[in-house]
């Protein structure tokens, strides 16, 4: 029989073991950790890129400035399987799309990042594309009708 104290110490050894092999493990950040609710954008522009990736979709679209000037600008969206629920597919995010996106500007107002809390089609479909919440429930229909019409 193994005494309770080497027991003990065989259990700290072994969970510091496993600890210490798990290696670095990226994090989830929290919408206050990146993005600045006191800095809302509205953005409009094609796309110009779609990342239909976990744990969130990133659309690049070409902005252009009150100067002229054009910049791309990467949006935060929910994941993939949360906008199609909403019914949002990638195919209606094709590069060239024209939208507009309302959100919220990064922290650090250098970066031409946000998250986008809302997207518009040109013909004034809005769909929720916010990582949290539901949709309007009225999104699926608007969705729906814009299929019909061979828009998505």
């Amino acid at each position: 029989m193994i005494p309770m104290k080497r027991t003990t110490a065989l259990l700290a050894a072994a969970a510091m073991s496993f600890v210490v092999s798990a290696g670095p493990v990226d994090g989830h950040h929290a919408f206050g950790a990146e993005f600045d609710r006191d800095a809302p954008i509205r953005l409009e522009g094609p796309i110009v890129k779609l990342e239909w990736v976990n744990p969130h979709t990133w659309i690049h679209l070409e902005h252009t400035r009150d100067d002229g000037s054009k910049e791309v600008w990467m949006v935060e969206g929910g994941t993939p399987n949360v906008l199609l629920r909403r019914g949002l597919r990638r195919d209606c995010l094709t590069p060239g799309t024209e939208i507009i996106v309302d959100g919220y500007q990064a922290k650090d107002h250098s970066l031409t990042r946000a998250n986008g809390r809302d997207i518009t089609f040109t013909d004034g479909t809005k769909i929720f594309l916010g990582s949290s919440g539901t949709g309007a429930p009225y999104e699926a229909e608007m969705l729906r009708a814009r299929r019909q019409q061979g828009r998505c």
